[in-house]
């Protein structure tokens, strides 16, 4: 089964927490702190891999999660971290963040990995704390929590020539001719549901790869017949091999604007693509004719091959080899998809304040939740450096600002108390 798209979730590892702990040996007095560090959480990587060739592993939603990181433990004993985990994709898939289709990836060299989502750092243990201020410190860190992501998995084929036109116009035959693929041919629209692959070899020292595309329609892009499905495969193709059937079932000059339009409409830079016209079906009463006219109305180079009698089909590569020395590498992804790199001298704003009722106030904000994530509230020492942490930010005076009044509630993640000037 042929499986070209999917959607998954994947999720890293939480860190371990550092650990509370002193050493109480005999014969020792005063011995110290000695709480170890928690380990790091696993992460979840992407791995292109040739040992598989479609999604079809992943066509229901899956979840693939890495496992949290051990917490550290006494006489200065680190958390073991968690083993990461690699998932083995086809070479060619592209992979976007499912909540605004931002571009992530591109896996087309087998081998190549990506982090996707990365572990959460062990808490360090009372031990790490340690100075000539505080010699016996009853504090310790949690570890920081994982990361997690729900992705779109895109399988495009790696093929160097595309072969496109309407259905029934002997892409299969010509892919089959020139190629050692056996793709299947039938005189009905659609025979070809999966892309055919085949290597085409031109001379002793060029040769590509070619893909039989299945037939395309009007109105492909925005999903009839197969156009969805396969639309996508043609964003990797570097020229493209447009077929015109010769045989008088469709209008050919018409037929050639529509897939033209499709094109267009579908966008990735399919219509500025390196085109070959060729014109099929040769051998079929009345082809010479409707192949003039069709020339002329095209003002463009046209081909006329047979595969009934072989005629032009090693031109056909010829022209495919010497496209592709001039071809461009197109990205396989919008521009608007590209990742936004930020200025290192640009601020982050630390907290926000929001109002949540009349006397309700919420800190929010992602880096004061997660240095909060990393303070053990367990012991009063935690609770200080919370606090002492809070007053340094700010977050007093923009209470204030914010109108809060003594006896109002403020809440930080899952913390809670109250306001006091």
């Amino acid at each position: 089964m042929f499986i070209d798209r999917a959607i998954i979730e994947v999720r890293s590892g939480k860190g371990g927490d550092g650990r509370i702990a002193f050493r109480r040996e005999r014969c020792v007095p005063k011995g110290g702190p000695a709480g170890g560090n928690g380990g790091r959480g696993g992460s979840v990587f992407l791995r292109c891999s040739q040992t598989t060739t479609t999604l079809v592993n992943y066509r229901h939603s899956k979840t693939f999660i890495a496992e949290d990181g051990e917490k550290g433990d006494i006489k200065l004993q680190y958390g073991r971290a968690a083993e990461d985990i690699y998932i083995d994709l086809p070479i060619g898939t592209v992979v976007f963040l499912e909540e605004n289709h931002q571009f992530v990836c591109d896996l087309d060299e087998v081998g190549k990995t990506y982090l996707i989502c990365k572990g959460g750092r062990g808490g360090r243990g009372n031990a790490a704390f340690k100075n000539s201020r505080n010699k016996c410190p009853r504090v310790a860190e949690n570890g920081l929590p994982g990361e997690r992501k729900r992705l779109i998995l895109e399988l495009k084929l790696l093929a160097d020539v595309g072969v496109i036109g309407f259905p029934s116009v002997g892409k299969s035959t010509f892919i089959s001719s020139v190629t050692n693929c056996k793709a299947e041919a039938g005189d009905y629209d659609f025979t070809t549901i999966v892309p055919n692959l085949g290597v085409a070899k031109v001379d002793q020292t060029r040769s590509f790869v070619i893909a039989d595309m299945p037939g395309l329609i009007k109105g492909a892009h925005l999903g009839k017949g197969l156009g969805l499905m396969f639309l996508r495969h043609i964003e990797r193709c570097r020229v493209l091999v447009h077929m015109v059937d010769m045989s008088g079932v469709r209008d050919p000059y018409q037929s050639y604007l529509d897939i033209r339009e499709e094109l267009k409409e579908y966008g990735m830079h399919l219509i500025d693509r390196p085109e070959i016209i060729v014109a099929s079906k040769m051998d079929e009463e009345g082809a010479e004719e409707r192949l003039i006219e069709f020339k002329n109305k095209v003002q463009k180079e046209v081909i006329p091959i047979s595969c009934l009698t072989e005629d032009n089909l090693q031109l056909v590569l010829y022209k495919c080899a010497d496209a592709l020395e001039k071809a461009p590498i197109f990205p396989v992804f919008d521009e608007k998809d590209k990742e936004i790199v930020f200025n290192l001298d640009d601020q982050e704003k630390i907290f926000d304040i929001e109002k949540v009722s009349e006397n309700e106030y919420k800190i929010v904000g992602e880096r004061v939740e997660r240095t909060y994530g990393l303070i053990n509230l367990s012991t009063d020492e935690g609770m200080d450096k919370l606090i002492k942490y809070l007053n340094k930010i700010g977050v007093d005076e923009a209470l204030h600002k914010a109108g809060a009044k003594d006896g109002d509630t403020v809440k930080l993640c899952d913390f809670e108390f109250e306001y006091f000037e």
